[in-house]
């Protein structure tokens, strides 16, 4: 049938000329025609001509090894060339203003941001909230550089100076959760990061993201220290997480229920440091009066405790 009929038909011709294997030289002609109506043959026809050539070679480049001698082995984590002298509190105010008038998507931005970072670290506390005070004001789009360079600083004063900020709500909520996120990745914690966080714990309005975030930072800190559970700032968490168990997980209401799934996240989350609260979690997961989902979390946080507090012995069969 005419339906069947094609429409459209295409040919391509090439010729090559190859010499030791090296192309010199290639000619194509590409036709192409389109008949609309095959009974009247009426159409169009497009005809292409390419003609590629080969105009010289280049010798080899031979390796050069005295290029080598500024190369070195290293590992992909950001190195920064390391400047001659610290910036003053002063100095870094300036920064935080270059950052608002600098375009946002630029490479000037994203290298004052990293200065911004690494000179967070080289301040005291004491200087951390001056310049909070002198830099805390908003840049375009309500972006405030300082509060999103103060997670990458991990430095124990960048950490109260973030705790003080959360405890007199002097930053948004967004913000806050951002905080206690990044407490996750501080690869060399310390006791004071700890004990500043600590009383945070305590707060009614303590979410999930804190508890998390604070057990998270102790679980590293105790990965790294011996006898961890003997430094006071791990005991002051042990012992708010430990009352909210109250020995043995009782719970009243839904309300109730989930905050207590969550604290047993977190005493799981802590690890080596929940050693001292192996009996109630054991207390909590062996009651049958309790819900599944209680016993079920008071079984998951004995995951990371040793295997030196005897589980088996504190945890009798769970039924």
């Amino acid at each position: 049938s005419q339906s069947e009929q094609q429409i459209l038909s295409s040919q391509l011709k090439c010729v090559q000329s190859i010499k030791d294997g090296v192309l010199e030289e290639a000619k194509c002609t590409e036709s192409d025609r389109v008949t609309l109506f095959p009974h009247q043959g009426s159409g169009a026809e497009t005809q292409t001509q390419s003609s590629l050539k080969l105009l010289q070679v280049q010798t080899e480049t031979l390796y050069n090894k005295g290029d080598s001698e500024d190369l070195y082995v290293t590992n992909i984590l950001y190195e920064r060339e390391v400047t001659n002298r610290e910036l003053t509190g002063g100095e870094v105010t300036e920064l935080v203003w270059k950052l608002c008038l600098a375009h946002s998507a630029s490479y000037e931005t994203a290298d004052l941001f990293m200065t911004l970072v690494f000179e967070l670290r080289h301040l005291s506390l004491e200087t951390l909230r001056a310049l909070w005070q002198r830099s805390s004001f908003k840049c375009r789009d309500n972006w405030q550089p300082l509060i999103d360079a103060l997670p990458s600083c991990a430095t124990e004063a960048c950490v109260v100076l973030m705790k003080d900020l959360i405890a007199s709500g002097e930053v948004e909520e967004d913000k806050v959760e951002y905080f206690f996120w990044s407490f996750t990745f501080i690869s060399n914690p310390t006791s004071g990061m700890i004990e500043s966080l600590a009383p945070l714990l305590k707060s009614p309005r303590a979410s999930q993201s804190c508890f998390l975030g604070v057990t998270a930072l102790v679980h590293r800190f105790c990965s790294a220290h011996s006898s961890c559970d003997r430094v006071p700032a791990v005991q002051s968490v042990m012992r708010t997480l430990g009352k909210f168990l109250g020995g043995n997980c009782t719970v009243q209401d839904s309300e109730h229920l989930s905050k207590m799934q969550l604290v047993l996240k977190a005493i799981g989350n802590a690890g080596l440091a929940a050693a001292s609260l192996a009996p109630a979690l054991s207390s909590c997961a062996s009651l049958k009066s309790h819900p599944v989902e209680i016993r079920l979390a008071a079984v998951q946080a004995f995951r990371r405790i040793p295997c030196s507090v005897r589980v088996r012995d504190l945890l009798p069969e769970v039924t």
